[in-house]
């Protein structure tokens, strides 16, 4: 049985936390979040909201799911030693 989820490389890792911990200035926040949503990111975020509605009907459920994958997440993560 192969893992559910593989985690990227220590340096993929090390660069995306970088750039995803770097403050952002207010002229890149308002260019970032001004950006119009395609038609196509729309009609992929209903078609996966709509499956996993189904998949998962009641909210015990969705709670449920979200609780297991954040366990996975979090077990397959690597650490980040700054933050000990």
């Amino acid at each position: 049985m192969r893992p559910l989820f593989k985690p990227p490389a220590a340096e993929i890792v090390a660069e995306l936390r970088e750039q995803m911990e770097r403050p952002l200035s207010p002229e890149e926040y308002r260019a970032r979040s001004s950006r119009p949503v395609s038609a196509a990111e729309l009609e992929e975020m209903w078609s996966l909201i709509d499956w996993f509605i189904r998949r998962y009907p009641s909210p015990l459920e969705r709670l449920a799911y979200a609780r297991r994958m954040g366990a996975v997440w979090h077990q397959a993560m690597p650490v980040d030693r700054r933050q000990k």
